[in-house]
């Protein structure tokens, strides 16, 4: 053979599991279907929409919160090439990351649509066509943008998140259909540029796997901030003539509507990336959404064959996939890893941010489990009142009898840096209790945290 392990994908479950593979001493080879390793993640995902979200919240303060804080400038505008431009000079600083921890880990990288020959086979077609084996191979292929059957992307007015992160100009009127995570992140990015922005969603709620009162709050600052919202609607038609795009829906009273807009972003989700992959080579099948099926231990029903992230069962989230990633390798170590996947967060990098880990409000009411919920408004801290980021809240839900925290809600100001508290804290089954009696530094967004663990424990806030 001429590898232990063969990682197909580069995305941060394909980089980060060859990593941890070298650093367990297997001889490791990843191979990836575009000069740019780092998947869509770092290319055009996560990476350069956060990029592009902190240059617009800057030009949002700029035109809205100056004034307050003492600082006067003349009014600002948006250099939009150079924001696209600082975004790409962000992207490439973390491809080449990866491209010097592929050196310095003594992983060989194969640039090519990789594809299986046989279940020790890996076929790379790229500039040239070559063949590599492997004791064992991980598939990590991550996930492309869902589209309807009626709708054609002509990536011109009619475009994606990839697109969406590469326009030469601000939208007058962005029509998202969608209103999840991406739609409502890139929506953020030109709503605060200028551009007015409307969210068809078919479900009553957005972000509809978070928990109810988040979803309500976000809509509220969106509202701020210039969002039109659609919920209940299901989109029938997109069209497009000349620079004008019509998207025609209905609610459940059959009530049609029709917004026009000068670009539509379909944002209605991810779907897993297998095509070209070879799998029947090899008897893996997908299961009906497009998924390959593993076992406990994320292995296929090949022996030699695992997979991981995006494209199997799971929420599709860049950290998830890394977290697989480790677990795989440290199987084949030898070792006895583990996830726990009611543990693994989910955040909205809209601003406010939204942070989420473990059951929701709504989960709970279905299982009928008896429980206690604190809440701790972002308006009664004086952290946040310092930095004018008063909205927003922190939500935590514990057992009614034992007081374990099953579940932490948090939107405003950094709740994407603070979740991780939520996660140790429920890691090791805390109490809310126990997060109340701990002492959280004054004044810090965190101290919200620790007041709504009160609220929830004896309802006995302090600040409220």
């Amino acid at each position: 053979m001429d590898y232990h392990v063969i990682v197909i994908g580069s995305g941060p479950g394909g980089y980060v599991s060859a990593i941890r593979c070298a650093q367990l001493g297997f001889k490791t080879a990843i191979v990836e279907k575009y000069n740019s390793l780092g998947g869509t993640c770092l290319n055009v995902g996560c990476i350069p929409s956060k990029a592009l979200l902190d240059s617009s919240e800057h030009f949002h303060n700029a035109t809205h919160t100056f004034k307050t804080h003492g600082i006067d400038i003349s009014a600002p505008t948006v250099n939009l090439k150079q924001m696209i431009a600082r975004k790409t000079d962000v992207v490439k600083q973390n491809t080449d990351g990866i491209n010097y921890l592929m050196k310095k880990n003594k992983i060989d990288v194969f640039n090519g649509l990789g594809s299986f020959i046989d279940k020790h086979t890996i076929k790379v077609s790229g500039d040239s066509e070559q063949k590599i084996t492997g004791e064992k191979i991980i598939i990590a292929t991550g996930s492309k943008p869902s589209s309807l059957p009626f709708i054609k992307i002509d990536k011109k007015r009619v475009i994606t998140s990839t697109e969406a992160l590469e326009l030469n100009e601000i939208p007058k009127h962005l029509v998202i259909i969608g209103g999840g995570v991406i739609g409502l992140e890139l929506g953020s990015v030109y709503a605060r540029l200028g551009a007015k922005v409307s969210v068809i969603e078919f479900l009553e709620d957005i972000i509809p796997n978070m928990d109810q009162t988040m979803s309500k709050e976000l809509q509220k600052s969106l509202k701020a901030i210039g969002f039109e919202f659609y919920l209940g609607h299901k989109v029938s038609g997109v069209t497009t003539k000349g620079k004008v795009v019509s998207v025609t829906a209905e609610n459940s009273k059959s009530e049609v509507i029709t917004l026009k807009g000068d670009y539509c972003l379909v944002a209605i989700g991810r779907k897993p990336y297998t095509e070209g992959l070879g799998l029947e080579n090899v008897g893996i099948q997908l299961d009906e959404r497009g998924k390959i099926m593993v076992d406990e231990h994320l292995r296929t029903k090949v022996d030699t064959i695992w997979a991981i992230g995006d494209v199997i069962n799971g929420a599709m989230l860049a950290h998830k996939a890394e977290e697989e990633g480790v677990y795989v390798a440290e199987q084949m170590g030898g070792q006895k890893p583990h996830i726990n996947y009611n543990l693994i967060p989910g955040v909205v990098y809209t601003w406010p941010e939204v942070a989420s880990v473990g059951a929701t409000e709504e989960q709970l009411k279905k299982e009928n489990r008896a429980v206690k919920i604190g809440k701790f408004p972002y308006k009664a801290l004086g952290r946040a009142r310092a930095s004018m980021d008063t909205a927003g809240l922190v939500k935590i839900i514990a057992d009614a009898a034992t007081d374990e925290i099953l579940g932490v809600h948090i939107i405003g100001a950094r709740a994407a840096d603070m979740i991780a508290t939520g996660v140790t804290a429920m890691e090791f089954r805390a109490s809310a209790e126990d997060i109340a009696r701990m002492s959280h530094a004054h004044p810090t967004y965190m101290e919200a945290v620790k007041e709504a663990c009160l609220a929830a424990t004896a309802n006995r806030p302090i600040h409220m």
